[in-house]
């Protein structure tokens, strides 16, 4: 069982997405390797590990945040991998960016149906 902060994120991560916390970590290694260890600690051991949402909600709520967002594109396909991971069907992810365009307007959710696409495309 994970002891710290960072094993319980990690843990936590590994089980939504594989070994997407190591490139996470690799990937911020040269810049910034504070930022990686903080959202891991915080992002996927302190919010994700909660036990008030399953997963597939958490994962549906993070693709309709940043396809609200509109300008987080990568973050987007990421989470929409993850979400497909955790059993949110295509469908159910095409929907929730659907609604999206009532709130965050059409823009943001023809992005994010585009981000949709190229994660479906690579699958």
């Amino acid at each position: 069982m994970p002891t710290s902060r960072y094993e319980k994120g990690l843990a936590k991560l590994q089980e939504i997405d594989g070994d997407a916390g190591a490139r996470v970590v690799e990937s911020l290694r040269d810049i910034a390797p504070d930022f990686a260890r903080y959202l891991i600690e915080f992002g996927f051991g302190d919010i994700y590990s909660r036990p008030g949402l399953d997963l597939k909600s958490r994962e549906i709520a993070v693709v309709a945040a940043l396809t609200a967002l509109g300008n987080a594109a990568p973050q987007l396909r990421v989470h929409i991998q993850a979400a497909l991971n955790v059993g949110v069907t295509r469908d159910e992810v095409v929907e929730v960016i659907m609604q999206m365009a009532v709130y965050a307007g059409f823009p943001a959710a023809l992005n994010g149906l585009n981000a949709a696409k190229e994660v479906f495309s690579a699958n």
